[in-house]
């Protein structure tokens, strides 16, 4: 079996993928950075994934394969997805494949990472992060 790799930081993590899947990851972390600043960042299980706070524990990861990557949420099958991003069949865990950083439906993914990050202890509220100028 394949050892998983280890990582000391989310920037070792992305310095380690592929020059394409870096330009998608560096897409992603940039909008879960602007859309909920109160995450931090990790490596876990050999993936950068956000983490909530107050021991919240993980919220969302990035997965890098050949020709994609995977944004994912780690109760992403109890989240509301409307335009049915979503991929997976397991219990808990889903994800959507980015290829270009072009894919990323700002609205789309802003609903399922607000979602996904209030799901952890259940006291806030849904909310889009919307510019008062549009």
């Amino acid at each position: 079996m394949k050892k998983m790799k280890a990582y000391a930081s989310f920037d070792e993590y992305l310095a380690d993928q592929s020059p394409k899947n870096q330009v998608v990851i560096g897409a992603l972390r940039r909008f879960v950075k602007r859309v909920e600043p109160e995450l931090s960042e990790a490596v876990k299980w050999g993936n950068g994934c956000w983490i909530g706070g107050k021991g919240n524990g993980p919220v969302a990861y990035v997965y890098s394969d050949t020709g994609y990557v995977q944004f994912g949420f780690f109760r992403g099958s109890s989240l509301r997805d409307p335009k049915g991003l979503l991929e997976g069949k397991g219990r808990y865990v889903r994800h959507i494949k980015v290829r270009e950083p072009s894919e990323i439906d700002h609205r789309a993914f802003a609903a399922l990472l607000g979602q996904a990050a209030g799901s952890r202890n259940g006291t806030r509220a849904l909310r889009l992060r919307r510019s008062p100028f549009r």
